[in-house]
């Protein structure tokens, strides 16, 4: 038997009512509702089948998927369909990648104005981006960008950036 591979699911079951507890008064109500579908995800508690082997006997249980967008488990391959797609589409030149990051002293005026502070952030980023690129000593160019707004960090802390 293989061993069990943390999953955010099972951060989720664990910390998902300590979390809510100390920060529920920050989640939207769609974060509430993935944060809880994500735990349920492939349980129990959603249902299940009976999945039979055509050629022999064996059975296995199959616990239903909870669909949400945001689970890794049930959206991974359309996620890794969707970047097989972009991926045609990047242009032969090179790519940077740029993280912004807000200072940590920042934390409880960003949980409590989210939408206020994000904005201000992006487009911080945006004329930063594009006055340096323009400055004839540095690129001298226009130049096109994506921003994408990471709340979280790799250890789940609170963490914005950019």
């Amino acid at each position: 038997m293989r061993e069990h591979r943390l999953e955010v699911a099972d951060v989720f079951r664990q910390f998902g009512e300590a979390f809510l507890q100390r920060w529920g008064h920050t989640v939207s109500p769609q974060q509430r509702k993935a944060l809880r579908d994500i735990g349920a995800c492939r349980t129990a508690a959603l249902g299940g089948h009976l999945e039979q082997c055509d050629s022999c006997p064996h059975e296995a249980m199959a616990y239903n998927s909870c669909r949400n967008r945001s689970c890794p488990k049930c959206q991974s391959t359309a996620r890794d369909r969707w970047l097989a797609e972009r991926a045609k589409e990047l242009l032969p030149v090179p790519y940077c990648h740029v993280v912004f990051t807000v200072p940590q002293s920042l934390a409880m005026l960003i949980l409590q104005n989210a939408q206020l502070v994000y904005g201000l952030l992006f487009r911080a980023v945006s004329q930063t981006l594009l006055e340096i690129a323009a400055a004839p000593r540095r690129l001298g160019a226009q130049i096109g960008f994506l921003a994408v707004l990471h709340t979280w960090s790799q250890n789940l802390l609170q963490n914005p950036h950019s």
